[in-house]
């Protein structure tokens, strides 16, 4: 690869839309859910994984019931997308709102 493909590659992933949703963490095991919400809900469980892997995420009762199951015991689902065109005030406010629904919806705890 040259220099100027990488740094083309670079400029793509810069500019590339990330997509902010809702989504759930459903233990298999015990049917318990939480609901949290990201910016960037398509590479959200990469992240929230490695950090129940090692032992460091920061909601005890998740990292807990991590602890006793294992990886295997959970699952990730995306809930809801939002629109891309929304400004940042408006996307705040949303993810909030639709978090909030969710979590209702499914008798879940908060991430």
């Amino acid at each position: 690869m040259t220099q100027s493909d990488r740094n083309a590659l670079i400029a793509a992933y810069k500019e590339r839309k990330t997509v902010a949703g809702v989504f759930a963490v459903i233990c298999s095991a015990t049917g318990e859910v939480w609901v949290g919400r990201s910016l960037h809900v398509e590479t959200h469980r990469n992240g929230l994984w490695f950090s129940l892997r090692v032992g460091g995420y920061p909601n005890p009762g998740l990292q807990s019931a991590w602890r006793v199951h294992g990886e295997d015991g959970f699952r990730f689902e995306e809930l809801d997308r939002l629109s891309t065109d929304l400004s940042s005030l408006e996307r705040d406010g949303e993810l909030k709102r639709r978090a909030a629904l969710w979590k209702a919806r499914l008798q879940a705890r908060a991430l």
